[in-house]
């Protein structure tokens, strides 16, 4: 990029704060309507609920901000990375998005605004992301190839076993067809899975909650109320049937280390923290807190793994809190300071998951009681988006 396009990409950082959102809105609506082979990258659900324009609306604005020193962007693009090797975006979707972008942008802004120099230096800024983009995306799909185990794309999976864990959650166990071995993943990643559903193709990530075995995948999927995907695979997909898998992504992973461990989840968010708690209490260097918050009984999985590491592990500790009903000699209500005050211990690495309300207020809270942003870790499910 030029110093001038340069300069003209920070000039529209005011108008990217107020109008961002309708912009990336707009965008979605020009691509989602007229370029069919994209449309199975994205939830609609996200679409729908404005999650997906807000997160890309942050996204475009942060890197509008820092299009100067792109090292002050931290985890973000490693983020998107991540995300777009779990759903297999490939080099020849960036220039339907370009095309998209450049046009919304015009379209939104208005041709007073939005000046063929404007355009150009959105073009070149574009363009300069998206080749980073497609750089590390094609040397971690180059990566997973080539470890044992690995693959490129679609691999075929079979069910082996489909075990209800609650009334909204079930577990798929998965197997490769070909019968060979399967990748190791760090515990917190995630899968993709390519769904045909009425003819329709969509692709859903998944998190994987048991650690890596070399042999088989588990992922625990809640029935979400209208939901294609989670219906779809509850109420159609068991034993014996087959699914294309892409390989495990994501950053939100566990770190080695000694330190107390502290993990935190709400509702379908405790997937991910089984398999780091499984991982870190079978390696048995630290201490491990497992909190986790759920409606009710009903809604409660995994209760009994939870209970059987309580029993095999000393160093395990859980504390369950159902919202509606107590349990046992167990809390009940929501999630309150008092609580991660007396179970969290200040000196721990903590990792939470779970709807955003919910993400925010341990996150603001682990904060108070002293622990450092660098001991804080979370992802959301779905697009990221701004935690407070």
């Amino acid at each position: 990029m030029t110093p001038e396009q340069t300069a003209i990409i920070k000039a529209t950082v005011p108008l990217l704060e107020t109008g961002g959102e309708a912009l990336t809105t707009h965008f979605y609506r020009i691509m989602l309507s007229e370029y069919d082979e994209v449309r199975p990258l994205f939830n609609q659900a996200h679409q729908a609920h404005g999650t997906q324009p807000r997160a890309l609306a942050n996204a475009v604005l942060q890197y509008a901000r820092h299009i100067d020193n792109l090292g002050a962007l931290g985890a973000l693009p490693a983020q998107i990375i991540q995300k777009h090797v779990a759903l297999q975006i490939l080099p020849e979707h960036y220039p339907i998005v370009g095309t998209c972008l450049l046009r919304a942008i015009r379209e939104v802004l208005g041709e007073e605004i939005a000046t063929d120099a404007v355009i150009e230096a959105w073009g070149a800024a574009y363009w300069q992301l998206a080749n980073i983009l497609i750089g590390a995306e094609g040397a971690e799909y180059d990566r997973l190839a080539a470890a044992p185990g690995g693959w490129r794309g679609a691999r075929q999976f079979r069910v082996t076993r489909k075990q209800v864990e609650s009334a909204e959650i079930v577990s798929f166990y998965l197997e490769p067809v070909d019968g060979g071995a399967v990748v190791d993943f760090q515990p917190g990643q995630y899968l993709g899975l390519r769904l045909t559903i009425d003819g329709q193709e969509l692709r859903r990530n998944y998190s994987l909650s048991q650690k890596a075995d070399g042999r088989t995948l588990r992922i625990s999927v809640k029935r979400e109320p209208g939901g294609v995907a989670s219906n779809h695979l509850h109420d159609h997909v068991g034993q014996g049937d087959v699914l294309d898998v892409f390989p495990p992504a994501g950053e939100f992973v566990l770190a080695s280390g000694e330190a107390p461990l502290a993990l935190i989840s709400g509702g379908i968010g405790v997937t991910p923290t089984l398999a780091m708690a499984q991982a870190a209490l079978e390696e048995g260097k630290r201490d491990v807190t497992f909190i986790h918050y759920a409606r009710n009984g009903d809604v409660h999985a995994f209760g009994d793994v939870i209970d059987g590491w309580a029993r095999n592990y000393p160093r395990f500790t859980a504390h369950i809190v159902y919202e509606q009903g107590g349990h046992e000699d167990g809390p009940s209500g929501r999630p309150s300071v008092e609580q991660l005050q007396a179970w969290v211990p200040v000196e721990a690495d903590a990792y939470f998951l779970g709807p955003k309300p919910f993400m925010g207020f341990v996150n603001r809270t682990l904060a108070q009681i002293g622990l450092p942003e660098t001991r804080r870790h979370f992802e959301f499910f779905g697009p990221a988006e701004a935690l407070d």
